[in-house]
């Protein structure tokens, strides 16, 4: 696994090591022993999959109120995203900053930390996303989970296509508020 920085502190793109053969293929998908020789720090708690059976779904900018915490790792299993982190913690040095990158080839991923938001297009139908939580979801109060439109004017993100399909919930969140 090779763990490449990004533009925005402690959020990192992964690429792993994919063996294949006649059988198909195989790739480690979590190693604490690597993700600790670069310092980094990461307790699974918790595993999801978004399955994305439309091309063109976007999946919009969550993040977790104070004091809540709840780090991330995105495994691309299959298709391909074009992602936007944006980093939302007032105290970072890369605040409102934003990372976008296309995820393909179904052997790369990402590191989200605490205090960023993510959101997601699938460029293909059948996009799966693995999750990897530090956090459980039943421990943290529904009025602590956040969101802003995925159009905010503020960040100004260009979106490479129409959308086609998006959550009520993303239709309707309001707009970033400093």
């Amino acid at each position: 696994m090779k763990i490449l920085k990004t533009n925005i502190i402690d959020c990192y793109k992964l690429n792993f090591n994919k063996k294949n053969d006649k059988r198909g293929s195989f790739q480690r998908s979590f190693c604490k022993k690597t993700l600790k020789k670069e310092k980094i720090n990461f307790e699974i708690k918790q595993s999801n999959i978004s399955i994305n059976t439309n091309k063109y779904t976007l999946r919009g900018f969550h993040y977790l109120r104070k004091p809540y915490k709840e780090n991330k790792i995105m495994l691309l299993m299959n298709g391909s995203t074009y992602n936007v982190i944006i980093d939302l913690r007032t105290n970072s040095k890369t605040y409102l900053k934003k990372y976008i990158t296309k995820l393909s080839n179904n052997n790369q991923g990402l590191i989200i930390p605490s205090g960023c938001a993510n959101a997601f297009l699938t460029l293909q139908e059948n996009t799966i996303i693995h999750y990897y939580m530090d956090n459980y979801y039943e421990n943290i109060p529904r009025s602590k989970y956040q969101g802003f439109k995925f159009n905010d004017k503020f960040f100004n993100i260009k979106w490479p296509y129409k959308i086609k399909k998006i959550s009520n919930q993303d239709i309707k969140f309001k707009p970033f508020n400093k």
